[in-house]
């Protein structure tokens, strides 16, 4: 769609904002926001406010999703209805606030307020916009900026701009269907990277289960038993061994870092694909940490079905909760053992061994007694050159797609703002139905790694 600019501007007064369409005001949030300290209503369900979706309803019994702690006394929680707007005070400098869709209770240190004067679902819309969240960072104080508290009254004094009634409800209309659009291609492509992230992984286990000969893009011709129930047939000519025949796990320990060395946590290896991101900074460690030299293969023994398996190109150090496989054997490739648990047959084998409930782990004594079928040196070295090329290929398309996606984040936010602070007219545009928006939904991908927590 193209849209155009409206046919008439007015100065607004107000530097930031410039020219607006004529016939739009500007009221401050004080003229706007009223009060409201509503509480003792216990029986109501739980709400908080988080930046990507404003106002949501809580999952107490999730501790995936919920890591606040909860007062067995909630007679102080103030009460939210529908159409009323709460702002997470401490966490309002990033745009932690919004209109409620819902019944139920925030915690104290919430504000909440009636909403007069304007449409509350254009309210909704535009103050979360990009617009306006540096003037609520503009109100909060605070020593350090993850402890920053909005001061009611600075907030009050924030100047909102605001079209006709009938204008902001064909606004709020507008924005909900476009953004609705956008929201499915997004879907739509974070399914396609997921997709392709399946394919790599098919395609490492094919090919280093022995499924596939690289050299010929077929099975191979012959298949013997390799005597091993989860294990199956291999191809004709491999061997199976133990791991702890074939590497070491080298355990020496160290409190000293050298300026050069590279220092590594889980959260620095990206899951399956191995790829390091150091850390940025001066890095500080409490405890003794695990030397390694580069060509080592560091595999993660906490919550082993993330698949952290790497192997870095030069020496540093450890937490931990890798551990540090060094190959003995000149009959073994690094690169290729480095593949091979990463597939997910070893990977859902280590995981079937963990111990722990809430961090399981698993250890050296079952890792090490896990039987590994391998072909000969030259024949790795050929399966390496294939997975590196084809994961290339892969992740290459992967950027390609991602780069995309942060496109349309880009375009939706700055659709939103435009169309709020009226730089583009959309009264004439005609705004289907909702019931018919999205009638070929598009399943979310597999849920984030690092879901988004209340933020009480």
């Amino acid at each position: 769609m193209q849209f155009k600019p409206y046919p008439e501007y007015q100065d607004s007064g107000v530097p930031w904002l410039g020219k607006v369409p004529r016939g739009w005001e500007i009221k401050k949030l004080r003229h706007i926001l009223i009060r409201s300290s509503e509480r003792n209503r216990p029986d109501l369900p739980l709400l908080s406010v988080v930046r990507e979706k404003g106002v949501i309803q809580r999952d107490i019994a999730n501790r995936d999703e919920n890591h606040n702690f909860v007062p067995d006394d909630l007679s102080n929680y103030k009460v939210v209805q529908p159409g009323q707007f709460v702002i997470n005070k401490m966490k309002a400098w990033q745009g932690s606030y919004g209109v409620s869709s819902f019944d139920g209770i925030v915690s104290p240190a919430y504000f909440v307020f009636n909403v007069q004067g304007v449409d509350s679902h254009f309210f909704h819309t535009a103050i979360r916009s990009k617009i306006y969240i540096p003037f609520f960072a503009r109100a909060s104080d605070g020593v350090r900026i993850g402890q920053w508290d909005l001061s009611e009254t600075r907030m009050r004094e924030i100047q909102f701009l605001m079209p006709p009634l009938q204008e902001q409800q064909q606004i709020a209309r507008f924005l909900d269907w476009k953004t609705a659009q956008i929201d499915r291609l997004i879907r739509a492509k974070r399914r396609l990277v997921e997709l392709l992230k399946e394919q790599q992984q098919a395609l490492l286990h094919q090919v280093v289960t022995g499924q596939i000969d690289v050299r010929t893009g077929q099975p191979y011709p012959e298949y013997q038993d390799s005597g091993i129930p989860w294990l199956g047939k291999v191809p004709r000519g491999w061997k199976v061994r133990r791991l702890k025949f074939l590497c070491r796990n080298v355990t020496e320990q160290t409190s000293d870092k050298k300026p050069e060395e590279l220092y590594l946590a889980l959260e620095h290896v990206e899951s399956w694909t191995g790829r390091i991101h150091p850390p940025t900074g001066e890095v500080v460690f409490d405890s003794q940490v695990k030397k390694f030299q580069a060509g080592d293969i560091l595999l993660g023994k906490l919550r082993p079905y993330l698949a952290k398996v790497t192997k870095p190109q030069r020496s540093g150090v450890c937490v931990g909760e890798f551990l540090v496989l060094r190959v003995m054997e000149k009959e073994l490739s690094p690169d290729f053992l480095e593949y091979k648990l990463r597939s997910k047959q070893i990977i859902d084998l280590i995981n079937s061994s963990t111990f722990g409930a809430k961090m399981p782990r698993a250890d050296w004594a079952f890792i090490g007694n896990i039987r590994f079928a391998y072909p000969a040196k030259e024949e790795q070295q050929a399966i390496v050159a294939f997975l590196r090329q084809a994961s290339q290929s892969i992740e290459t398309a992967r950027r390609k797609i991602r780069r995309e996606i942060e496109l349309l984040q880009e375009y939706r936010t700055r659709l939103i703002a435009d169309v709020v602070t009226g730089k583009l007219d959309v009264r004439g545009v005609d705004v289907p139905a909702a019931e018919t928006w999205d009638k070929n939904p598009i399943p979310n991908p597999a849920p984030d790694r690092n879901p988004v927590e209340p933020e009480d």
